[in-house]
């Protein structure tokens, strides 16, 4: 009750008349209801608000069992800054008799709780990458499939100073020319939502491709907070007239987004993927296994952390994304990389998987890198010798050599083995959704595959 009664208050002394009841679809679509603060009192709050129609959310419900219920997560209570009386929860998702299990945040809270189980938690973080257009058309109909990207701190700009293509990492003003809206992102998430941003940057891509780094947490934490952290990121750009994307390859040419997780699992206040006498990177064999989970699950996990068709135009050689699964030491040719910042210690000894994209559904994403993760350990699954050159160029043979595995090409491929793939999701993932997840994903890729492109049209006319 104590929590209800500090909550009420906040909501008194901020004048709130409305709330915002934040929820995330099966694909990682923000939805939300807005309901009267009224609703919420000592007396008439039992925890369960906000009844809504499960089956208009695709992948949540049949139309003859469509009520679903609401149930806002009292910590993520937030004041919305861009409109006054505002506030929001997260909420939990319920049917009328018990928790709806195709919930993405239930899959977070039940890999929290596996951990739990066994006495371990994972701490986790990530590096969310994304694109601020000052504007952006689409035309799409029978005859005409086109698009235009605007951006004035651009190579393709008539007005210098501005920036090359591969060339934007680490621009400063004027080149960067979003740093006040980038710094307005940093200090909103800041002051209303109790994020705590650590970095933010340009990033290598010319049309204003921008980083942010937050403190991280546990599954259900890191995905209430990147789902936060892309809110307020579109929100504010709309609001000064331009467009943010967390599309992961929006321009030809030049590096796309990605989501890179990072991510380590303790036990109290041991972190077992330290090991003081270990050689390389200090890195346990608790580690090694962990990361062998990760290359053995790889091409099945691409379909949750790589989930669109454009997410296999990021995930190409030449653009710092991952093609191959392999691992090593500050090498960024790897699927999985060791950050190297200064001496390990067990603070921040931790690994990076880098193949997920800002379009995956974090809760889902989060759970899956941590299962596939476990799944290593549990069968203790060799992750093979780390890599010190750049994959990119090794030969085809030395590759087949090494025995070095591809990422799938194409969300088709992806998907496809996660349906032959997905025992070790059992503990946290029901059948039910890891089915209707990919029977989605299935449809979504036979509409956008049908649709002819512009490159296509260039390169097949005169065929």
């Amino acid at each position: 009750m104590a929590e209800v009664n500090e909550v009420l208050k906040n909501i008194e002394n901020n004048n709130v008349n409305w709330i915002a009841l934040h929820f995330t679809d099966l694909i990682g679509n923000l939805r939300q209801s807005l309901i009267s603060a009224k609703l919420f009192s000592t007396n008439s709050f039992n925890g369960y608000i906000g009844r809504f129609d499960g089956s208009s959310i695709k992948g949540f419900a049949k139309i003859e069992e469509s009520d679903l219920i609401l149930k806002p997560d009292l910590k993520t209570f937030a004041l919305i800054p861009w409109h006054s009386g505002v506030a929001r929860f997260i909420c939990d998702i319920y049917t009328p008799d018990s928790r709806l299990t195709k919930d993405p945040r239930y899959i977070s809270q039940k890999t929290d709780e596996y951990l739990s189980e066994q006495n371990l938690r994972a701490l986790a973080s990530a590096e969310l990458e994304f694109f601020i257009f000052d504007k952006v058309k689409v035309d799409i109909d029978l005859w005409k499939q086109t698009f235009e990207l605007y951006s004035s701190e651009a190579f393709s700009s008539a007005y210098a100073p501005f920036n090359k293509p591969k060339d934007g990492y680490y621009s400063s003003y004027p080149k960067d020319r979003y740093e006040d809206l980038i710094i307005e992102i940093g200090n909103t998430l800041i002051k209303y939502f109790n994020i705590e941003v650590e970095v933010l940057h340009h990033e290598v891509a010319a049309f204003s491709q921008h980083e942010i780094n937050f403190k991280g947490g546990n599954a259900e934490f890191v995905g209430d907070t990147i789902q936060t952290v892309k809110l307020v990121i579109k929100a504010l750009a709309h609001m000064k007239g331009v467009v943010a994307t967390f599309m992961p390859k929006p321009v030809y040419g030049d590096n796309g987004s990605g989501m890179h997780i990072h991510i380590s699992i303790w036990r109290g206040n041991e972190n077992l993927f330290y090991d003081p006498n270990d050689e390389y990177s200090c890195l346990s064999q608790f580690a090694r296994y962990f990361i062998g989970g990760l290359i053995e699950h790889g091409r099945a996990l691409s379909a949750i952390v790589s989930p669109t068709v454009n997410s296999y135009k990021r995930l190409i050689p030449g653009y710092e994304a991952p093609v191959y699964l392999v691992w090593g030491r500050a090498n960024r040719s790897t699927a999985i990389r060791i950050p190297i910042n200064g001496k390990p210690k067990p603070s921040t000894t931790r690994i990076e998987y880098r193949p997920p994209d800002p379009s995956a559904n974090p809760y889902l994403a989060i759970a899956a890198i941590v299962m596939a993760g476990l799944d290593g350990v549990k069968k203790k699954i060799d992750p093979g010798d780390p890599i010190y050159e750049n994959v990119y160029n090794m030969s085809l043979d030395k590759r087949r050599s090494l025995g070095i595995k591809e990422l799938p090409r194409t969300l088709d491929e992806a998907l496809d083995e996660l349906e032959n793939d997905y025992e070790w999701l059992k503990p946290v993932f029901n059948k039910d959704l890891i089915e209707t997840y990919v029977e989605l994903k299935r449809a979504e890729a036979r509409k956008v595959m049908s649709y002819p492109t512009p490159i296509e049209i260039y390169n097949y006319i005169d065929v």
